[in-house]
């Protein structure tokens, strides 16, 4: 998993974290309320450590452009054209009063601990899911060829031959 990915879900996460009212005729936070709160959250740092991610795999997949063309792919304006998409979506899923909280919490020494240690909790947390998973799998494979569902190369075994149609000649008819 890239990192972008891991900040991307870092900071879904870190906002998840607090509990959030639902009130369906509350207030809708302003602009710059999402705005404090992204950069509370750093999210200029995000978006600078997914430009850096992003020129490191378009160089591998284009050789024939230098890095440096993609190095600022995601430049003040980027950041700021980024910000301005995600503004309304805050705006949807929060209220004016939640964006408060959440300011509060995140400018908090917790808080601040809480988006420092994310990155490195969900990438730990990401290699724990994976293991588990494989050894999950090859449980369950295990199991299935003890069972004589799977053969030894985990495929499933041949199918029983079926009798073939019995041709009018043969069946007495």
């Amino acid at each position: 998993m890239g990192k972008w990915t891991i900040w991307g879900a870092a900071l879904a996460l870190a906002v998840c974290a607090v509990p959030v009212a639902s009130a369906t005729s509350a207030t809708p936070p302003s602009e710059d309320q999402v705005k404090q709160l992204m950069a509370v959250f750093g999210v200029d740092k995000v978006f600078s450590q997914m430009n850096t991610q992003m020129a490191s795999m378009m160089s591998q997949q284009v050789p024939c452009v230098p890095t440096s063309y993609w190095q600022g792919y995601i430049d003040a304006d980027g950041v700021k054209a980024l910000t301005e998409r995600m503004v309304p979506i805050y705006q949807r899923h929060f209220t004016a009063e939640d964006v408060e909280g959440l300011l509060k919490f995140y400018r908090s020494p917790l808080g601040q601990k809480v988006i420092t240690q994310m990155p490195q909790v969900m990438s730990e947390a990401t290699l724990a899911n994976q293991q588990w998973g494989q050894e999950r799998a090859q449980q369950m494979l295990g199991q299935l060829e003890k069972d004589g569902k799977l053969d030894a190369q985990a495929r499933c075994p041949a199918a029983p031959a079926v009798d073939a149609p019995l041709s009018k000649g043969k069946s007495g008819k």
